[in-house]
């Protein structure tokens, strides 16, 4: 930890915020996610939290965060990643109301190839959301915060995610895989192109009937091709999602409504992205809302019961 630089707050969890801190080694900057142990602990994450470090020692990808280090010391797990200064996709989508299709056609196909590469290496991501996808200084974005990823080869059974984006199978307390990545995708593209999430009731129970109810309702400013796409990836029926059929993605990254996009251009990031984020230097942080800082300062000596649950720290 003494060889950062700890710097503002750039978001808080549950169990733990992101800092800004700067290396004093090489001078750039990194985002640090610090937990709580006695928390991750208390809410019983201890094995959602090895998953994620696990996880993204394991990944390497353009539109995925990287991490570069971990360590602990008596009372928090560390965690030092990539900083991506652009801030949330939701910011960006919540200013603009909505997008047109081509600029959520731009978005979800970067992420489209972020959760084909996870899914080819049998990892289910479980959280994807506008809040969750960041923008880089060129506006590329970097998924982030992996705390619900998981390695799956077949179905698993959690009940994880964030409500809105929550696959009926998930709801139904069915095992699910792959395919419930592939419906929040289709409700991540619906909020692009709308506004808000397609199933949205501020009554909890109510939006879980709208989802295994599964009836969106597509406005008349969505091209056909949008709505095919959509029809086919919010569909309860798992033996016609796309994503989970034999041509696998290639039934999303060939559909139509992606027929403008050049994949291969864009995964080596040589597509101009819609909306270039302003920064001055490597360190701003405007594009960040602004938390409380932490009262308690990091590395204090203490007791420490929980240091055998994080072994790889």
């Amino acid at each position: 930890l003494n060889t950062f630089h700890l710097q503002r707050t750039l978001g808080t969890g549950s169990f733990g915020r992101v800092h800004l801190v700067q290396s004093k080694f090489n001078q750039k900057f990194y985002a640090l996610k610090v937990l709580k142990k006695a928390d991750v602990v208390r809410s019983k994450q201890v094995e959602h939290t090895r998953n994620e470090r696990s996880i993204l020692m394991s990944i390497s990808h353009p539109f995925l965060i990287n991490l570069w280090d971990t360590f602990q010391d008596d009372a928090n797990l560390y965690m030092v990643m990539d900083y991506v200064p652009g801030g949330e996709l939701f910011s960006v989508l919540r200013k603009s109301k909505r997008f047109s299709e081509n600029i959520a056609r731009f978005y979800a196909a970067e992420v489209l190839l972020g959760l084909v590469y996870l899914h080819n290496k049998d990892i289910i991501y479980r959280d994807l959301k506008p809040e969750n996808i960041l923008l880089d200084s060129e506006g590329n974005i970097k998924i982030t915060d992996f705390g619900f990823a998981k390695h799956v080869v077949d179905v698993t059974w959690t009940l994880c995610g964030t409500p809105d984006y929550l696959a009926p199978e998930i709801i139904q307390s069915k095992g699910y895989g792959k395919p419930a990545d592939y419906w929040s995708f289709g409700v991540l593209i619906y909020e692009m192109l709308v506004g808000s999430a397609p199933f949205y009731d501020e009554n909890q129970f109510k939006l879980y009937e709208k989802i295994v109810a599964c009836k969106p309702v597509y406005p008349s400013y969505f091209s056909a091709s949008a709505k095919d796409l959509l029809s086919h990836l919010l569909t309860k029926d798992l033996s016609n999602r796309f994503g989970n059929l034999k041509r696998g993605c290639s039934d999303i990254i060939e559909h139509p409504w992606f027929q403008p996009m050049d994949f291969e251009k864009l995964i080596h990031r040589k597509i101009t992205p819609p909306y270039i984020p302003k920064l001055q230097g490597e360190g701003d942080t405007s594009n960040f809302d602004k938390y409380p800082e932490e009262t308690v300062p990091y590395g204090l000596a203490q007791a420490d019961p929980h240091r055998h649950l994080f072994p790889e720290f």
